[in-house]
């Protein structure tokens, strides 16, 4: 039987990225351009640079990719490509690129859920046991899964206004601290005997959650803290507030995860997402399920933030379902996960 080998491309957002997936187990290239330093001075990702810096490096990611280890590209049987959600012009460069090799090689094209992709990402470090419930958390997205079978989706819930990615974001932007905000709360959160305060909780109904009001009500009490005269609030008071922050907002998210999970009767559970990069979400979130009945996988650093990798393996698990796509398919700025257990293309 010919080996199934899938080269996957990821441009939803701020990475250009290519992987190469050989049945489903053997990842021969994983290479990830990124673009943060270009947005660090907007603040947040700059959606038309993205896409302009898309179409600079696409090129030169591919040849690199195919260069390694003397990769033979003859051997590729399917492209796989993330057709959404994401930045309308990012996907479209990396669309137009996947499509292209595939018509070049003749070969199938599978359209990839981005949010599919960060949940198979585990498969990296754990294969699934099913039924399962998987933890998505991102700038983009926060989301309680449940999959009963493979490529399997049902939301149970998910944020009603900023994901959670998105809200450190804003509240590191308040304190004065770099792009990606999320990253530099959580380095300057993880040292001992940082004072905490306590932050009031949303109260949301079922497995949902909500950041939005609790984001600006955390910015209003920054904005009230007494600056030097160059508009700088002292740093015990930085540390204060990003780990006061972290810690709120992560066990709003670890809380509606287990009831989710509870209810559900679940045994296992995947963690997905930039912000599954967080180290007291990954120390948190095991110290909660220690020594009990419940498996928890998080997927290794090095496939936590977007990359190629993880939608070859979402791809992987697509082809065997038959899910292929046509060539004149277009990309979903807003594609829905759950949509994809009975998608056709």
């Amino acid at each position: 039987m010919k080996d199934e080998v899938i080269l996957a491309i990821e441009s939803s957002c701020d990475e250009t990225a290519m992987a190469v997936l050989k049945n489903g187990s053997e990842l021969l290239v994983n290479t990830v351009n990124t673009q943060i330093k270009d947005h660090q001075r907007f603040g947040g990702v700059y959606p038309e640079l993205a896409s302009r810096l898309h179409l600079e490096n696409i090129t030169a990611v591919t040849s690199y990719a195919l260069s390694l280890k003397g990769f033979d590209y003859h051997t590729i049987t399917h492209v796989a490509v993330t057709g959404g959600p994401g930045l309308p012009g990012a996907l479209q460069i990396g669309n137009m690129a996947a499509k292209t090799l595939a018509q070049y090689l003749e070969v199938p094209l599978v359209s990839v859920h981005h949010l599919a992709g960060h949940i198979y990402a585990n498969e990296y470090a754990h294969p699934f046991h099913y039924p399962l419930i998987a933890l998505v958390a991102s700038g983009g997205n926060s989301e309680i899964v449940l999959l009963k079978d493979v490529m399997d989706f049902q939301i149970l819930g998910e944020t009603e206004d900023d994901a959670i990615g998105e809200a450190f974001d804003k509240v590191a932007r308040a304190l004065g601290l770099p792009y990606p905000g999320g990253v530099m709360i959580d380095k300057i959160s993880k040292e001992p005997g940082i004072k905490t305060f306590k932050l009031p909780t949303p109260k949301v109904e079922g497995y949902n959650l909500s950041y939005s009001g609790l984001k600006s009500h955390i910015v209003r009490l920054i904005e009230k803290e007494k600056k030097d005269e160059k508009g700088n609030i002292p740093e015990d008071v930085v540390k204060s507030y990003a780990r006061s922050t972290e810690e709120n907002f992560v066990n709003q998210l670890l809380d509606k995860l287990e009831k989710a999970r509870s209810d559900y009767n679940i045994k296992e559970i995947v963690v997905g997402g930039g912000v599954s990069a967080n180290s007291y979400l990954r120390s948190e979130i095991q110290r909660r399920y220690e020594g009990k009945d419940v498996e928890v996988v998080i997927p290794p650093l090095w496939c936590t933030t977007d990359n190629a990798a993880m939608i070859a393996l979402a791809a992987h698990h697509m082809i065997a379902k038959g899910k292929l796509a046509p060539l004149s398919i277009t990309t979903e700025p807003n594609r829905n996960l759950e949509e994809e257990t009975n998608k056709r293309f």
